[in-house]
């Protein structure tokens, strides 16, 4: 199993193919970490660096984790220990880090093509982490592996994707990668957080959540991400959770199948109720296990790993 790309900067440069062998791998790495030790051979010998100049917790923890199950060396960098607090550069750091010889660079960065520049100046494979609101495509990628987990296939389905469109890379990534798999999106959010030109991306707009959940497959309820927003986008967040917060009372006009997405991490009692998060319809903590078998999916397949090393 090979991708038709060297690295993965977002879901809009991935074809359905990719796709669909990037969530069957992720399907035989998932049983990995049900076992009572929990790694294997695929990856000995192998470098991977985390380098993370924005804050997180579930996708660094994902990535190191996943790269450890595979016996990769992982290596985490944080921009708070980096040289970046001396003045160095990215393309520097990225120069000193190729000088190393890692065999993949995971990169999370505040600045919209940050990887993607990387790319120019490194040889190893490129993994984006999340860079500015252009794309977290393996987000993306973990919600489509949950999404077919429980629905069986994704064409078809029709997804609401429902919050702080404007500021939100993961919805980027998700849209360009869903319509890829051939499925119906509908964003749904206060005007002031709904780009303009969101429409050019095939999607329908809604500014009225009751009637845009009730008849879709997936609920994706997003983060207001306040630390992005350089302009007053929204009144208060009471007013926001007023209008666009998932509770119980409305989610009884959704359909009774519904599934409940959250990337996280949720503001509880501001995008969706405490009730609904930990409800039988919620399956936010299965993204979470479904990121690590992901990770290790592309970690696989970027480096040609062997089946033979897999048990």
């Amino acid at each position: 199993m090979t991708l038709s790309v060297k690295h993965i900067l977002g879901t809009q440069g991935l074809s359905r193919e990719d796709i669909e062998t990037i969530l069957d791998t992720a399907d035989s790495f998932k049983e990995i970490s049900t076992r009572p030790i929990k790694k294997v051979p695929t990856l000995r010998g192998r470098t991977v660096i985390n380098l993370f100049f924005e804050p997180s917790t579930r996708t660094r923890t994902s990535f190191e984790i996943a790269g450890k199950r595979l016996s990769a060396d992982v290596i985490n960098i944080s921009g708070s220990t980096s040289s970046a607090v001396k003045g160095e550069n990215l393309i520097d750091s990225a120069r000193n880090l190729e000088a190393m010889n890692p065999d993949i660079l995971v990169v999370r960065h505040e600045s919209s093509g940050a990887p993607a520049l990387l790319t120019q100046f490194v040889n190893c494979p490129i993994i984006n982490a999340g860079d500015g609101a252009h794309e977290h495509p393996t987000q993306a990628l973990l919600d489509l592996m949950t999404i077919r987990e429980k629905k069986g296939s994704l064409a078809g389905l029709k997804v609401a994707i429902v919050g702080d469109i404007m500021h939100s890379r993961v919805c980027r990534s998700n849209i360009h990668a869903m319509q890829t798999l051939g499925m119906q999106v509908t964003v749904v959010g206060p005007p002031t957080m709904i780009p303009v030109e969101i429409s050019r991306m095939g999607v329908k707009v809604s500014y009225n959540l009751e009637e845009s959940i009730r008849d879709v497959d997936v609920i994706m309820m997003l983060r207001v991400q306040l630390e992005r927003q350089n302009q007053f986008h929204l009144a208060t967040l009471r007013e926001y959770s007023n209008l666009f917060c998932l509770t119980s009372e409305r989610l009884k006009k959704a359909r009774q199948d519904v599934l409940i997405v959250h990337p996280g991490p949720v503001n509880r009692g501001i995008e969706i109720a405490l009730d609904v998060m930990e409800g039988p319809r919620s399956v936010i903590l299965n993204q979470v296990t479904n990121g690590v078998a992901v990770r290790m999916a592309l970690m696989y397949l970027l480096l040609g790993g062997s089946d033979e090393d897999l048990n």
